[in-house]
């Protein structure tokens, strides 16, 4: 194992805090949300969250300098994903439950197998992945079923929201392998501290616009549910996921879009008295197995990058 490779251990750890603190990060996200406008409650937890990583670097007496091309890179990652991913999901829970928005998540893998082999092209989909794609579709179509032959502005609204969360883990899933694509080496917290303030400055813009401000209520909830996102969100959760980025194939580290829904339903139920009817059950099955088709199926190298590869060895 050389030095800069992390032992197994040390990614089974964040692994765990990822599937953990990201599967209740859904319940928080619902409570806040009843309390602070989405984009504000976003802009304070990753604005707080950017901070204290960064100067916690700088009290370490570690380097938070990066040239200008990697600041952009950062900026574009962090707004992919937290803007375009997070926010969208954030805005999502105000209309559909938290755990039928953590299992429309759950096809983010198949849209990392579609942009991995597009972006970075290390691999072909194979027959297996294919299936698992047309499954996973297959899966939300059945999620949404209810919102599809609602006749009610109540169903149409969570349809339209529904789609637009597919959209939010389509950005997400762009910026995790942008972010793998860019990396040059091993995912620094420095870096990881960047992503997360460019993604505050970006939901306080979205914030300002939207004129979130005067419609925020603070209340113990609200308040406790931002101070939880950040705390286990954000420091915890984003850390351990960029670094599980860095270090695990892309199929691999995908899983935790469906252990996270798990733990997201389970939450919602318990706490929030949510209801899991037979086309979330039935959805959610076909969707899981869909996910495992894909991170299981075979990773085949495609001939070139082989051959540059037996080259440089």
């Amino acid at each position: 194992m050389s030095p800069s490779s992390p032992s197994r251990y040390t990614l089974a750890v964040n692994f765990s805090l990822v599937y953990l603190f990201w599967g209740s990060t859904y319940l928080a996200i619902d409570i806040g949300v009843r309390h602070i406008p989405p984009a504000l409650m976003c802009a304070i937890r990753f604005t707080i969250a950017g901070l204290i990583m960064l100067a916690f670097c700088l009290a370490r007496g570690r380097n938070i300098r990066y040239s200008a091309r990697q600041l952009v890179q950062f900026a574009i990652v962090g707004n992919l994903l937290l803007v375009g991913g997070n926010l969208t999901l954030a805005y999502s829970e105000i209309y559909i439950p938290s755990g039928l928005a953590a299992l429309l998540i759950a096809i983010t893998p198949l849209w990392f197998m579609v942009l991995d082999a597009i972006l970075i092209g290390h691999h072909r989909v194979s027959t297996r992945g294919m299936v698992g794609l047309l499954l996973g579709f297959g899966g939300t179509f059945l999620l949404l079923w209810p919102q599809l032959t609602a006749t009610g502005e109540v169903g149409k609204r969570e349809l339209l929201w529904s789609i637009a969360l597919i959209g939010g883990s389509l950005s997400w899933a762009l910026g995790s392998v942008l972010s793998k694509k860019w990396q040059s080496g091993p995912p620094t917290f420095a870096g990881t501290g960047w992503q997360v303030l460019f993604a505050g400055v970006g939901n306080f813009i979205f914030a300002t616009v939207n004129r979130d401000f005067g419609h925020a209520r603070w209340t113990p909830s609200g308040i406790g549910a931002v101070v939880y996102l950040v705390i286990g969100g954000s420091l915890i959760g984003y850390t351990a996921y960029i670094y599980i980025l860095g270090h695990a194939p892309m199929a691999k580290v995908s899983t935790y879009a469906y252990v996270n829904p798990v733990v997201a339903v389970f939450l919602g139920w318990l706490v929030l008295h949510e209801k899991i009817d037979r086309y979330i059950l039935a959805g959610s099955a076909i969707v899981i197995a869909s996910v495992i088709l894909v991170t299981g199926a075979t990773v085949t190298r495609k001939p070139q990058l082989q051959t540059a590869q037996t080259a440089a060895d």
